[in-house]
């Protein structure tokens, strides 16, 4: 018997109270037996100092699933073939896991260019999608994909990575936008500033 997997992607840099809500949620409310917190590496045609090194957002990432039961932090992006798009890394997956059902976790602005996706229309034939609100966007799912795209009522919690490296940055403390051991985490390896 196969496991429900739903796959939560970022870049998680850092991994924030956000990401951690709609995680919680998406757990709380058994629409997946397992959320995979996925880091997706770091584009290497877009090295800048903002970026925190792949290793320290694994370890900022598996941070916060420690305190999720049911979230699991994956490195499985790193294994692929650069770029990775969702629609290969999802293929990827499932060919290494076939028992298992997967669903990609989405917010409302990505939803709302989900046409500019690489294969969007296969990606919703072969996998579910649960999408989160996000403030400003109406989320419109077409009768034609309602038994594959479900809208979650999750909490609304705007904040961002790039907010919060800018915090940082201007030397403000990112004290409740982060969990405690992450903001440590921050803090002793002196990232983002």
């Amino acid at each position: 018997m196969g496991h429900r997997i739903a796959i939560m992607g970022g870049s998680f840099n850092p991994i924030h109270i956000g990401h951690a809500i709609i995680a919680k949620y998406v757990l709380d409310h058994n629409l997946a037996d397992q959320l995979w917190l996925m880091v997706s590496p770091q584009n290497p045609l877009k090295l800048n100092s903002t970026f925190a090194p792949d290793e320290h957002r694994l370890r900022m990432t598996q941070m916060v699933a420690d305190h999720l039961p049911g979230a699991i932090t994956s490195a499985f992006e790193f294994t692929l073939p650069r770029p990775s798009y969702t629609i290969d890394t999802l293929r990827a997956l499932q060919a290494k896991f076939p028992d298992d059902e997967l669903s990609l976790v989405i917010g409302a602005d990505n939803w709302a260019v989900w046409d500019k996706w690489k294969e969007h229309e296969a990606l919703v034939e072969e996998f579910s999608v649960l999408v989160y609100p996000r403030l400003g966007y109406d989320i419109t799912i077409g009768p034609r994909l309602r038994h594959r795209v479900k809208a979650i009522d999750a909490p609304i919690i705007e904040v961002s990575s790039t907010a919060i490296r800018q915090m940082i940055s201007d030397g403000i403390s990112p004290t409740f936008y982060l969990t405690p051991e992450v903001e440590q985490f921050i803090l002793r390896n002196k990232l983002y500033t």
